[in-house]
């Protein structure tokens, strides 16, 4: 299937100002997505982006656990958890998407993240893999067959998206020249095999464009 095709669809995963050079956790070298997602954006019949939307209380941030440190782990009720460094906060500035997206032509903006207690790296479930996002019966409901991913960061949201679009039944392909890391301890190349093991496919978003 084809980007113009009726049922494929693009999710651009989390392009926002605290995961591009300069916020609050920022992904090398990030903004580097948002000139090929701008470029194909339109071929897409259906196009969705994914906001993380953390209210300031929530759960995963280290700043919440008295003496943890960013970046180290927790156990939560859904299993181990990162903890990060505070970061899109609802209605910061750093919660905005990067101001070169253009997010205008986008059908669906879908929040993430916003339930104080869990979070959500995934545009389908939560983190305990049991509480949906919506987005599975939006995506059906528009008679979509097929997703093609891009966005921040490959190894934990948008690898995270792939693999839960995957074990729904939709075919999956990772942007990758659209997408960038963080590689945490080795994750990046953890997510890939990850990936490959469940047949996402891979593609260069450089290609599509006509």
């Amino acid at each position: 299937m084809s980007p113009g095709d009726a049922g494929s669809a693009l999710i651009v995963i989390d392009v926002q100002k605290d995961f591009c050079p300069g916020g609050a956790l920022a992904v090398a070298d990030g903004d580097a997505v948002v000139a090929p997602v701008n470029r194909i954006l339109r071929r897409f019949p259906v196009r969705v982006l994914t906001q993380d939307w953390h209210p300031a209380g929530h759960l995963s941030f280290a700043a919440n656990h008295p003496g943890a440190e960013p970046f180290s782990t927790t156990r939560m009720p859904y299993g181990e958890q990162v903890l990060w460094p505070v970061h899109c906060v609802q209605g910061s500035e750093g919660a905005a998407f990067h101001p070169g997206l253009e997010a205008g032509p986008a059908d669906l903006i879908l929040r993430k993240g916003f339930r104080p207690a869990i979070d959500s790296y995934s545009a389908f479930f939560e983190n305990d893999h049991v509480t949906p996002t919506g987005l599975a019966g939006y995506l059906r409901e528009r008679g979509v067959t097929a997703v093609w991913l891009a966005g921040l960061a490959t190894d934990f949201c948008v690898a995270y998206s792939a693999l839960d679009a995957a074990a729904l039944g939709f075919s999956v392909t990772l942007l990758e020249d659209a997408c960038r890391g963080i590689d945490l301890d080795g994750s990046l190349e953890a997510a890939r095999g990850r990936m490959r093991e469940c047949g996402v496919a891979v593609a260069r978003a450089e290609d599509l464009v006509v």
